[in-house]
Parts: structure tokens; sequence; C-alpha cells
């Protein structure tokens, strides 16, 4: 049997199509592919972020900053001086991009200016590190990205 140009165009369109499908019905259907959006209810977490910029603002505009420092026994948080250690209340929230199950929250309270973040809970890759306290009525956000 002999083939036609025309026949061979059609063909190779229809082979092309076929093989575009096939990726299209695999990356839907497959349970390995993840298509989470980063946060689930991101329309809400949006309607907070003025209050995330002026806590923002009220952290670069103290006399000095959080420090993060990677250590033996984990990553030390350290707390800016001239604030009171035990007045200090808040929440660091670790979030991991490659993999949401390794995200995680800590509540702060501190005894000194320090916080440990044990080496157990980090595993080695990239880190987005949220630090958002509150001192004395007013609100106070550090963020920052973090490779282990």
């Amino acid at each position: 049997m002999k083939i036609n140009w025309g026949t061979g165009i059609v063909i190779a369109i229809i082979a092309f199509i076929s093989f575009i499908m096939f990726f299209v019905v695999k990356m839907t259907t497959s349970h390995d592919a993840n298509h989470d959006l980063v946060t689930e209810e991101y329309y809400k977490a949006e309607l907070g972020y003025q209050k995330e910029i002026d806590a923002e603002t009220n952290a670069r505009a103290a006399s000095s900053q959080i420090r993060l420092k990677k250590s033996p026994e984990g990553l030390l948080v350290i707390f800016p001086d001239g604030f009171n250690d035990t007045n200090i209340n808040g929440i660091i929230s670790l979030y991991r991009p490659s993999n949401k199950n390794l995200d995680f929250n800590l509540p702060i309270s501190l005894s000194n200016s320090q916080l440990l973040i044990p080496d157990n809970q980090l595993l080695e890759g990239r880190w987005d590190i949220k630090i958002f306290w509150e001192y004395a009525g007013k609100e106070f956000l550090h963020k920052e990205s973090l490779t282990l």
C-alpha cells in the first residue's frame, strides 16, 4: 500500500494530538502530581495581607532585627535586644515549598532572647520562615527564606 504526502501529514497530526492528549490525561489523573494551592484558604489569607505589611514595617523600624543562626542542635532564632522576653508571644511558621506535609508551626515561648528549633524537625533543603510576634500591643513580622 502506498501512502501519499497528504495522508502522511494527517497521520502525523493525529499522532501528535494523541501524544499531547496522553500526557494531559496522565497529569490530570495521576496522584503523584500535586496540584495544590500554596495556602488552603488563599482568599481568606489575602484579606489579612495589610496586617502583615504593617507588622513587617514595624519589624523593620525596630532598633535591631531578628537573626537566624544555624547551630549543631538546630536553628537558633535570636530576638532583638530591648524587648522583655517574657512579654513576647506569637508563632513561628516554617513552610516547606517542596512538601506541604513538612510544614509546621511553633508557639513562641522565651526564657531568654533565643528560641531553638530542634534539628530533627528540619530536613535539609529550602524553608520559608515567618516569625509573627506581638510585644506591648504592637505586632511584628519577620520573613526569611533559608536553605539548610
